[in-house]
């Protein structure tokens, strides 16, 4: 018997190599729709990989705003980087550990963490877990003991730069052909120390922004803050995305905001819009990602699609300028990985 998945993209590419305007004739209705939309997920190993970054690219998840989808947003586009065939790690920035739940990995109040990496003396290599989504995704949990980690740095020397050399001496010490070409730094709700961390060791900074009234409440600090960051701590910092979350394309109010958004920002801000969709909310309860959860999902779907668009986007990146930053180097180039190495 023919199996099913197969039929369906069998369907698929016909459809595509069609004259039909939409290249969708035969998917039509609501569930075969997000029959096919599941099984472009499910078999993501059989598709074309997302092509990977002319090096590795640091990115720093920011917004101190709270609930507008920074851990969702990562820990999402995180999973399908991955099922792409890109190698991602995940850090969980935040003490509450959301992330980690996301991605199935033990946070628990003893258990490896960030923490230990940041104020002890163990290293990303140690503290580095798999996650239930993918072999090619890692994860770096937050445990609650990172709640006072701010005020435990407080005496420490260049206490902004610790997280910035953790991940260069794990990247470096990894043989090329291991080497993420994804670092996302998921950060707390807040512009205190940890995020101050992450806003230095990354080389870019994606602001996910709620479609609603309050979205660009507080923006104007974060990007001070980011453009002070710049002037004296990390020169190679600069904001590259701009992710639109929780639209809701019944209010006019949701296309309103994404327009003001998208007129200051131009072309910073994917084409992709992540909906407000209550199989995303859902996810984390079951310790999964919307991909894995309920991967013919709308939210699955717009996930995949921002995270095409943010691979696309770094092919071609300039290497990062870090000449003003004595004793901290560039992250290491990035083989491009050929079809043959995806797993």
């Amino acid at each position: 018997m023919t199996d099913p998945g197969e039929r369906l993209r069998s369907s698929l590419a016909a459809d595509q190599s069609s004259s039909s305007p939409s290249g969708m004739a035969d998917f039509d209705s609501p569930i075969a729709m997000e029959a096919l939309r599941a099984t472009r997920v499910l078999h993501a190993a059989d598709q074309d990989p997302f092509p990977a970054p002319s090096r590795i690219r640091v990115i720093t998840i920011a917004n101190q705003k709270g609930g507008v989808g920074k851990t969702t947003s990562t820990v999402n586009l995180g999973v399908a980087l991955a099922l792409y065939g890109l190698r991602t790690l995940v850090i969980d920035l935040d003490p509450q550990g959301n992330a980690s739940t996301a991605l199935g990995v033990e946070h628990t109040v003893g258990t490896p963490s960030v923490y230990d990496a940041l104020v002890g003396d163990s290293t990303l290599a140690e503290v580095v877990h798999p996650t239930t989504a993918s072999p090619k995704l890692l994860c770096v949990p937050a445990t609650i003991d990172l709640a006072g980690a701010e005020i435990e740095l407080v005496s420490v020397v260049a206490r902004e730069h610790r997280l910035r050399r953790a991940i260069e001496t794990y990247v470096h010490e990894l043989p090329p052909e291991q080497r993420p070409h994804y670092v996302l730094i998921d950060c707390p709700p807040s512009l205190g120390l940890l995020t101050l961390n992450a806003l230095v060791a990354g080389d870019e900074v994606l602001i996910p922004i709620q479609c609603e009234y309050y979205a660009l409440e507080g923006l104007g600090q974060l990007l001070s803050n980011i453009d002070l960051v710049r002037a004296h701590l990390n020169p190679g910092i600069s904001v590259r995305t701009i992710l639109l979350t929780m639209y809701d394309g019944r209010t006019k109010l949701a296309d309103q905001v994404a327009d003001e958004v998208r007129n200051h920002f131009g072309e910073l801000v994917l084409p992709a819009v992540i909906p407000r969709n209550v199989r995303v909310s859902e996810a984390p309860g079951y310790g999964q990602s919307v991909l894995t959860y309920d991967p013919g999902s709308r939210g699955s779907t717009s996930y995949v699609e921002a995270a095409r668009q943010l691979a696309e986007r770094g092919v071609d990146l300039p290497p990062v300028d870090r000449s003003g930053m004595a004793g901290v180097t560039a992250a290491p180039p990035v083989a491009v990985q050929s079809v043959q190495e995806r797993q």
